[in-house]
């Protein structure tokens, strides 16, 4: 699974203060900490910057560069930015991100074409669609043939099926599972697959949040999902992820996500036969994949329940 930090976020307090005070060392610890953690790529979030966007990123990107050897996401709505950051990047960059509302879109992928850059397209317009199917025909009649048009290869082109929150939007991730699943049929070779995969947990007590995302994680790696932008710093998370791609069942948590890794692949349901109920941990993750299959209605509370 291939990993871009999101560590580097302008609503960070952390980052906010360190982009108005020009303090590199801050966001160099934090590159650094999210490389030694495995990220393989690390997202530079700087937020609209209308203003002074270009000599935010131009900074960031050199600050970044000075410490680490990985490639890296450029994050904001300013397309100067994006550009001059490309301009500094040393390894191949990605740009984060662009969508199939037509000015975006002609604003974004041109860049991406012209600096060799990959890029996420997110599967949308002026709005989500509200199922698989229609973020699919987004990718089929806009954004794949825009990249085909500019000589985008398959492999560097990002599909974002769009993660909403469990929180009152838990009927979107079974179509986020499918999106993923249908976007790997789309050509061959496919397209990518992205998740920006803390959105699934967004406004859930924190204490949940890491268990939440990382079983979701497991589900739309079984879907074909190629990276997610996540947390690397999340040491279960991580953990959960060496399970899966090494299939090590030596432990009943082990078995239960290879379990579940296997049975969202052949689109079926976990075998509920399967979970020891009375292991809190088991518990937890049969009862979080009920979540995420929108079988059972979530609440704050739902592992108690």
């Amino acid at each position: 699974m291939f990993i871009i930090g999101e560590n580097i976020h302008i609503i960070s307090n952390r980052v906010k203060k360190a982009i108005e005070e020009r303090d590199a060392k801050a966001i160099q610890e934090m590159a650094l900490e999210q490389m030694r953690a495995g990220a393989d790529m690390l997202d530079l979030n700087i937020g609209p910057q209308k203003r002074h966007g270009v000599e935010v990123m131009e900074w960031m990107v050199d600050t970044t560069q000075e410490v680490v050897d990985v490639p890296l996401s450029l994050d904001t709505t300013n397309v100067a930015a994006i550009e001059a950051g490309l301009k500094c990047c040393q390894r191949q960059a990605m740009i984060n991100s662009t969508s199939a509302d037509p000015e975006r879109l002609e604003a974004t992928m041109p860049l991406a074409a012209k600096y060799n850059a990959k890029i996420i397209a997110l599967t949308m317009g002026k709005s989500i669609p509200p199922t698989a199917e229609g973020r699919v025909e987004i990718a089929m009649d806009v954004l794949i043939p825009k990249a085909m048009e500019l000589g985008i290869p398959m492999e560097d082109l990002y599909l974002d099926p769009l993660v909403l929150t469990v929180k009152g939007m838990q009927d979107h991730a079974p179509e986020t599972l499918n999106a993923v699943r249908f976007f790997k049929q789309l050509s061959d070779p496919p397209p990518m697959a992205v998740v920006g995969l803390s959105n699934v947990s967004n406004g859930v007590p924190e204490e949940n949040r890491s268990l939440i995302n990382r079983t979701f994680l497991v589900m739309l790696m079984a879907a074909g999902l190629d990276a997610a932008i996540a947390d690397p710093l999340d040491e279960a998370q991580n953990e959960f992820i060496r399970i899966v791609e090494e299939r090590d069942t030596s432990t009943p948590v082990g078995q239960l996500l290879v379990n579940l890794y296997d049975a969202t692949a052949a689109m079926e349901d976990l075998d509920p036969t399967l979970v020891d109920m009375s292991d809190p941990d088991q518990a937890a993750i049969y009862k979080t994949v009920q979540i995420l299959q929108n079988k059972v209605i979530f609440a704050d509370s739902y592992l108690k329940i």
